[in-house]
């Protein structure tokens, strides 16, 4: 079978806009400086910009003088106005996807008609540019060399907690984006089922005039956060890789290689505390969260 290439069906001229397409275009997620020159060149020459709102892209256009005409493409339309703009792909129109601020279809609407063009075999080019959870992740201080991507936090709290008990071993950096008003409900949790002792990196506002970034113990920064008078901004979380759990002396090697049920009555006996308490010590002690030694306690009957 032949794999098809847009360039076999589309060459492109020599002068102008590369060819008719869908231009998956970045733009600033804040300082309007941060656009590329290929990006500008494309939103002056393509025949329509689609955008998820015509008022924050106008704002972006009218900064650098470029009169192309605009249509709304947002998560309320877009499945009526994806076939609306593959048509006009099809008629040979040049359109380039854009969305208030970063990589459209990166945790904004985009992905229906990125995937609609790719399956009428049309061609679409991305130009590449700003990116938050790119930003925040490389001067976040955290390793960079294996990462995940989890897009926003679910916003309801037993949702959110299942999330981050998947990756409370995970061996690399996870990368969330969170809403001002969730992030000090989502580090609360990520404290009591990662570990207070958990580093993350907290970026908000990145490339705009009140930048930050807190990094520290998920316990640190979200004290540091309870103590201000709210949170605005965007916001970017990153979550540090899980380490192994530190064993200190022989009598917590050996209580490690235990059965959970031996362990627990042990703890029970020798600090004469009820299940409860002895429970949540054992979770400590293996570096686990408490519902999950619960899980594992379940388990081994």
């Amino acid at each position: 079978m032949k794999v098809s290439s847009d360039n076999d069906r589309n060459p492109a001229p020599a002068n102008g806009l590369n060819r008719p397409a869908l231009y998956i275009v970045a733009t600033p997620i804040g300082n309007l400086e941060d656009i590329t020159l290929r990006a500008l060149r494309v939103l002056k020459e393509v025949d329509l910009i689609a955008c998820e709102d015509t008022r924050q892209t106008q704002k972006l256009l009218n900064h650098y003088g470029i009169t192309t005409h605009m249509t709304s493409y947002h998560e309320h339309n877009e499945m009526t106005r994806a076939s609306e703009l593959v048509k006009q792909l099809q008629e040979g129109a040049s359109i380039a996807l854009v969305t208030d601020a970063g990589m459209p279809g990166i945790s904004d609407p985009g992905f229906r008609l990125i995937s609609l063009a790719v399956r009428h075999h049309l061609p679409v080019v991305p130009v590449p540019g700003a990116s938050a959870f790119v930003a925040a992740l490389v001067a976040s201080g955290l390793p960079t060399d294996s990462l995940c991507f989890g897009g926003f936090l679910p916003a309801k709290r037993g949702e959110r907690r299942t999330t981050l008990e998947a990756i409370r071993r995970s061996p690399r950096t996870q990368v969330f984006y969170e809403a001002p008003h969730r992030i000090v409900d989502t580090l609360t949790d990520v404290s009591e089922i990662l570990g207070g002792d958990r580093h993350v990196v907290l970026a908000r506002e990145v490339t705009k005039l009140h930048e930050e970034f807190l990094r520290g113990r998920a316990a640190d920064v979200l004290e540091t956060l309870k103590s201000r008078d709210g949170v605005k901004g965007e916001i970017t979380l990153l979550i540090g890789k899980a380490e192994e759990p530190a064993v200190h002396g022989a009598r917590n090697a050996a209580a490690a290689g235990v059965p959970v049920r031996e362990r627990l009555k042990q703890i029970m006996a020798d600090r004469k505390i009820d299940d409860k308490t002895a429970l949540k010590q054992l979770a400590k002690e293996r570096g686990i969260s408490k519902s999950e030694a619960y899980r594992e306690l379940q388990r081994s009957r």
